[in-house]
């Protein structure tokens, strides 16, 4: 059955991005495994959320990302140590943590952030604050958090989700008493970012060889 044609994809325009990923990961992943993931990412991003015009792009981009991290627990792809940031809305503290982390370590580190429940969108100081630290933002987006990347990593930070942060055996765990940016004034969230920052600094260099 053609992507085009599956009825297990719950948007139509996603059919191209279906062929795309299945051509990627050919060898690794079944077509049928592509496709569960995809029409799963795009039915987690459309959950409870305003985001629409670019769902469908998100929705590819989040499920290769699903795709490699399970490459990674099957031994399928080896690759750097994977540190996941978890925060409640993955529109702030997470989103953080994750952009300076992969600036600063470049290519040795595979970065990843989730929210237990994702917002529509970053707020706007935390591009504000990471672009006057000299790191960009990019196209980065709350995603929600998916047991691939949980199962993936190798670190997990939790930044003020409480109860719903994950707990998976065997993973090395660390907590960021980080205050919350959401609705706090531009300096407040610097100070916030400085404090990340520094936390950063003590994680780059636990993890040097």
């Amino acid at each position: 059955m053609s992507a085009s044609s599956s009825p297990s994809l719950p948007d139509e325009r996603l059919a191209a991005g279906a062929a795309r990923l299945a051509c990627q990961y050919a060898g690794r992943f079944a077509p049928e495994t592509v496709l569960g993931l995809l029409a799963d990412s795009y039915t987690r991003l459309a959950e409870g959320s305003r985001i629409r015009t670019h769902l469908v792009v998100l929705a590819e981009r989040l499920t290769a990302e699903r795709l490699d991290a399970l490459a990674h627990t099957q031994g399928i792809a080896g690759g750097p140590t994977r540190v996941l940031f978890v925060c409640s809305h993955n529109a702030g503290r997470s989103q953080m943590a994750a952009t300076l982390l992969a600036h600063r370590a470049c290519d040795a580190v595979t970065v990843s952030s989730a929210g237990t429940q994702p917002a529509d969108g970053v707020e706007p100081h935390i591009t504000q604050v990471l672009t006057e630290a000299g790191v960009d933002l990019a196209d980065a987006y709350p995603k929600p958090l998916a047991e691939e990347v949980v199962q993936a990593a190798d670190i997990v930070i939790t930044m003020g989700c409480g109860d719903a942060c994950p707990v998976i055996p065997g993973r090395r765990y660390l907590d960021w008493p980080v205050a919350d940016p959401y609705g706090a004034p531009i300096a407040v969230v610097r100070d916030i970012r400085d404090a990340i920052d520094t936390h950063i600094t003590e994680v780059l260099t636990q993890l040097a060889p």
